[in-house]
């Protein structure tokens, strides 16, 4: 089969690869119909790790997907071929300390694909995971809207982190995919968001027809200053989603005494530093975010129950042998590009 791998740094060649195994009794055989174009991709891309993931070459990348069920194990009853699906691409053990506290997003044995040293990702035409993986879509639910449900379930469960309560005045630094995302999530459980930051035009200016309070540029103005009468008081939560210093440091500026720092974005480098005079007299609460847990079915039901317009952020579709493009195109923000998608199969894209 053909897969798009990663031979070098910035450098992918569509080359042919063995097909996967045969699905084993709880297993699913998928046909991959479209793929996402992630920024912790972009750390493989561009940088060859993400912290200690250092990637081994070659590698396929990928793992937010939508697919069509092609065989099923002998013991599967979620799916059946025929069926279109969207992906969780994370594969817990189910039986370690971690699954059992229902954490299996940070599972001893977490097996993610398209990571370093776990499972090969989903930039190729074929790939078999467990049945729990694969969730059916409704038949008015779009593939390319599908590969958006990843995004959305991490929004999800960030926004479930943070604890919000009504009437909280929010923030959120960083409009790209997760930023947004978190604002269509904040938006349909009725929260008022008062403070977008984001240095792209485009994106900002989607921010603000998506909802947005308030949007500015963080490198134009100061945002604490900029926005401090508007709240004066400061913010309850900030959703830090683009792993800046810069953006760590707003945030404690912005955030209120008692507040919380949701931290999401993924950095580049592999420490952030604190201003901690500021952080302990705020007594400031930080919560990381990793990926999401148990949150897809939920992400799911706000597009095919709630018509969450997760459509939005799909900016760009590039064919499967041009993937290299849209990693050159999402890398260097090019176009006003948000979510670049990538069609793999070419039969039935909706």
């Amino acid at each position: 089969m053909k897969a798009m791998v990663l031979v070098a740094i910035e450098k992918l060649e569509l080359v042919d690869v063995p097909e996967p195994a045969p699905p084993g009794p709880r297993d699913v055989l998928l046909e991959v119909a479209a793929v996402g174009v992630c920024g912790s991709d972009l750390h493989y891309f561009n940088h060859g790790r993400i912290g200690s993931l250092v990637v081994h070459y070659p590698m396929i990348l990928g793992h937010e997907c939508s697919a069509r069920v092609l065989a099923v194990g002998s013991a599967v009853t979620r799916v059946r071929p025929g069926d279109r699906v969207a992906v969780e691409p994370a594969v817990s053990c189910g039986v370690c300390d971690q699954c059992r506290a229902q954490r299996r997003h940070t599972c001893r044995q977490l097996k993610f694909l398209g990571c370093p040293g776990q499972l090969s990702g989903c930039l190729c035409e074929r790939i078999v995971l467990p049945e729990e993986c694969c969730f059916p879509i409704a038949s008015a639910t779009t593939l390319d809207q599908a590969v958006l449900v990843e995004v959305l379930s991490i929004a999800v469960y960030a926004v479930r982190r943070g604890e919000i309560r009504p009437g909280a005045t929010v923030g959120i630094l960083g409009a790209g995919p997760i930023g947004l995302a978190i604002l269509l999530v904040l938006r349909q459980a009725g929260f008022r968001t008062a403070c977008v930051t984001e240095p792209l035009a485009a994106r900002r200016a989607l921010a603000a027809q998506l909802g947005a309070g308030w949007v500015g540029d963080p490198y134009a103005a100061d945002a604490a200053q900029v926005f401090g009468p508007r709240e004066p008081l400061g913010l309850d939560v900030v959703f830090e989603c683009c792993g800046r210093q810069e953006a760590v440091d707003d945030a404690l500026r912005l955030l209120k005494p008692g507040g919380t720092l949701m931290m999401v974005g993924i950095p580049t480098v592999d420490r952030i530093s604190l201003t901690i005079d500021m952080a302990r007299r705020k007594e400031v609460r930080f919560q990381n975010v990793r990926r999401q847990n148990e949150c897809l079915p939920a992400a799911l039901e706000l597009i095919e129950r709630d018509g969450l317009p997760v459509q939005q952020l799909h900016t760009h579709t590039f064919p499967f042998e041009r993937a290299a493009e849209a990693f050159d195109l999402v890398a260097n923000y090019h176009d006003g590009v948000v979510k670049a998608l990538i069609h793999v199969g070419t039969s039935g894209l909706d």
